[in-house]
């Protein structure tokens, strides 16, 4: 906009001095557009332009498909256009058709009101990213209003997922204190999956949540915005009476600020039908027109099935949850709140974690862990059993008496593995045998009878003989080295020297 002072130096300069619209718009510093505007409200003629223009043979055809198609964009219209021979490029003719384009008639809309306890609006908000952990989370407001007298509900989710969007409103009915009778919704997925003109399809969750509640869930015709605009206005509201410049730690303090904030600050605001009468006030009316709620609430866990692998551990929305190791390759259920994640198989709770919103976190309960870690040092103790009865048989009987007695099987299995690998299967099974006949069955008396029978041939101690994992993962039993080989070619190398020192005696011609 400009100045009248400067409109009416354009017209005098126009008219009296006789320049041209170049050199006025030179001289004022404007734009010749603005120059012309000025010009033609005065009822100044636009001279024609005498130079022909590329599109003059195609303004018929751009008419007459404006006309038909008078939302048609510039961008479709230069793709037809260039297929008929058009060589102009699609900047002008973007703004020649901006200038023809039919402008569509104004729409007058009514105001619409409502009863106390008839109406409510429900619609998300998106508010950008939450960086939590690993995880980028989408940080979205659930904003719903009851229409006659404005009370906003406001709640804060991590995701615009059906459950999310069902607990927003079991726990707004739940602050008021009942119901609506109806709730407009725009055409958004978790309300209407699919719409063709007058047919919809609704969310079937969503159909079966508003049973629950007895309300009707009503969508809005597409472009009428005077069927929903009080959430429309919440939602701005709440942008910039709420969040804007609000600090919060994480979405629990976010909740708790929010939850303060629509039931203090938002409720005292004036109420637009009478300036006089707070919105706290007018709410109080409406309460009791309200549906009451039913007894029991709507469920609202997430439920999925998942399966377990070859570990105890299950995924569930980007994180590993522990299961007990016995459901290894099982196909289980995951019941999720916004708090609690439970697990259950054949309708049993068999595992209960908080929910983590963070991405790649693995969540263990201590005793699911314990209890593999358990069986696994039991496994190893049968694999130990199994390895002496195969090398030494007198083993068992020898580990029954240890039992009898009481003393620890584990321990004293570890020993004689450790005694096998040392001595061999078989002179361990020889003083197995000494040990019983003696009336002493503990690993240190076998070792003790090891050490002498060793020493009386005149050996000394034994090394142990250390096996690799893999080998002791196999419960390899090594049979006792032979010392043949090593008499063997003691005699071969005492041969060939009586035979170099027979040949040596021989004289030489």
């Amino acid at each position: 906009m400009i100045s009248r002072d400067l409109e009416a130096q354009i017209l005098r300069l126009y008219h009296v001095e006789k320049w041209p619209v170049g050199t006025i718009a030179h001289q004022l510093s404007l734009h010749h557009s603005v120059v012309e505007r000025v010009l033609a409200q005065a009822g100044v003629p636009k001279p024609a332009s005498t130079r022909p223009s590329l599109v003059d043979p195609y303004m018929p055809f751009i008419l007459e498909t404006l006309r038909k198609y008078p939302r048609l964009r510039a961008s479709r219209l230069y793709q037809m256009l260039k297929e008929r021979g058009y060589p102009g490029a699609p900047s002008h003719l973007r703004a020649i058709v901006s200038r023809h384009r039919p402008s569509p008639a104004p729409t007058a809309y009514l105001r619409l009101r409502t009863l106390p306890g008839e109406q409510a609006q429900a619609d998300w908000a998106h508010f950008g990213k939450l960086q939590i952990g690993k995880a980028l989370r989408p940080l979205v407001a659930f904003v719903m209003v009851l229409s006659y007298s404005r009370a906003i509900f406001l709640r804060f989710f991590l995701g615009l997922g059906i459950w999310n969007f069902l607990r927003g409103h079991q726990q707004a009915f739940s602050r008021w204190g009942g119901c609506p009778r109806v709730i407009l919704y725009d055409n958004l997925k978790s309300a209407v999956l699919e719409r063709v003109g007058d047919a919809i399809r609704f969310n079937p969750t969503l159909l079966n949540f508003s049973a629950h509640w007895r309300f009707e869930p009503r969508p809005v015709a597409p472009g009428r915005a005077n069927e929903k605009p009080r959430v429309e206005r919440a939602v701005g509201f709440v942008r910039t009476s709420f969040f804007a410049a609000r600090k919060w730690k994480d979405l629990e303090d976010l909740n708790r600020q929010a939850e303060q904030w629509a039931s203090l600050e938002a409720m005292e605001r004036r109420w637009p039908e009478d300036t006089s009468r707070t919105v706290q006030e007018v709410f109080e009316e409406e309460r009791g027109k309200l549906l009451e709620l039913a007894p029991n609430p709507f469920p609202t866990q997430e439920r999925c099935e998942v399966s377990v692998g070859k570990t105890p551990y299950v995924r569930f929305d980007l994180n590993d949850y522990s299961v007990p190791h016995e459901l290894v390759e099982k196909t289980l259920v995951v019941l999720a709140d916004e708090e609690v994640v439970r697990i259950l198989h054949q309708n049993e709770v068999v595992a209960t974690h908080r929910r983590s919103y963070n991405k790649g976190e693995q969540i263990e309960d201590p005793t699911h862990i314990a209890r593999l870690v358990e069986e696994k040092r039991q496994a190893r103790k049968h694999r130990g059993v199994d390895r002496l009865s195969h090398a030494a048989p007198s083993s068992a009987r020898l580990l029954a008496e240890i039992a009898e007695r009481g003393g620890n099987l584990g321990s004293a299995v570890a020993r004689l593995l450790e005694l096998l690998e040392t001595y061999g299967a078989q002179e361990l099974e020889g003083a197995l045998a000494e040990a019983l006949r003696l009336g002493t069955p503990h690993p240190p008396a076998v070792r003790h009878i090891l050490e002498r029978r060793r020493e009386a041939q005149g050996q000394g101690p034994a090394l142990p003989l250390l096996l690799s994992e893999e080998a002791r993962r196999r419960d390899l039993v090594l049979p006792p080295p032979s010392l043949q080989a090593y008499d063997n070619l003691k005699e071969r190398t005492h041969d060939n020297s009586e035979s170099q020192k027979h040949d040596s005696d021989v004289p030489q011609p």
